[in-house]
């Protein structure tokens, strides 16, 4: 469970203030708003790379607030992927594992299971560059699982894809919610991402959230 209280945020002149929230276990919820409305902001502060001005962060019980990154234990798919170009999707999927000082061969293993899980052993030794957007998608969430973290958070992960990538991507974001024991934080601008995907919504409107089904959007 992820719990937001009082979360104050300043970016430059932008501000955001007193924002409470609750992500309940194994939820899917889908952050919406107008662009510049902040949804990024806060996905960034639960992840710990954008700093609060004041208020906490709780996950499973426990203040993350002023944790680092790599102590949270939380996967992070942003908008571009953000893959290594240079390096094999192998590779990439085992970084996360790699710095958490994880054996050669526990890697090799992992990274096989979730190549298989998301449908992309037959890219394991192709380099990162050049992937289509669908594949740099399923590599970068494979990398964001691999340390078996509580909670994925996707900035806007479907954004740049086609129609036709984007329902594989929609068949593949279900069965993960369906297979693995995950929360999971989507931003998105799409009305049809959150009627497919979201658990529930939460609408960012002038300074507030609301709460929604998704079909009441």
């Amino acid at each position: 469970m992820i719990e937001c209280l009082d979360l104050n945020i300043t970016q430059g002149d932008f501000n955001l203030t007193n924002l409470n929230f609750k992500v309940e276990k194994g939820d899917y919820i889908v952050l919406m708003g107008k662009t510049g409305c902040g949804k990024t902001t806060v996905l960034e502060s639960i992840c710990g790379l954008r700093k609060l001005k004041s208020g906490e962060i709780w996950l499973n019980g426990k203040e993350i607030t002023s944790l680092v990154p790599a102590l949270r234990e939380i996967g992070y798919v942003p908008q571009d992927g953000a893959l290594f170009e240079t390096m094999t999707v192998a590779q990439n999927i085992g970084f996360a594992l790699k710095i958490r000082k994880w054996g050669k061969s526990k890697i090799e293993e992992r990274t096989k299971e979730l190549a298989d899980l998301l449908h992309i052993s037959y890219l394991l030794e192709r380099k990162a560059q050049g992937l289509s957007g669908g594949e740099k998608q399923r590599v970068a969430l494979a990398r964001a699982l691999s340390f078996y973290p509580d909670v994925l958070c996707l900035d806007e992960p479907l954004s740049a894809l086609d129609e036709d990538t984007k329902e594989q991507m929609y068949d593949l974001l279900i069965e993960l919610k369906e297979n693995l024991d995950i929360t999971i934080v989507h931003v998105s601008h799409s009305k049809m991402e959150a009627v497919k995907l979201a658990s529930r919504v939460l609408l960012f409107k002038e300074g507030s959230i609301k709460e929604l089904n998704p079909l009441e959007i």
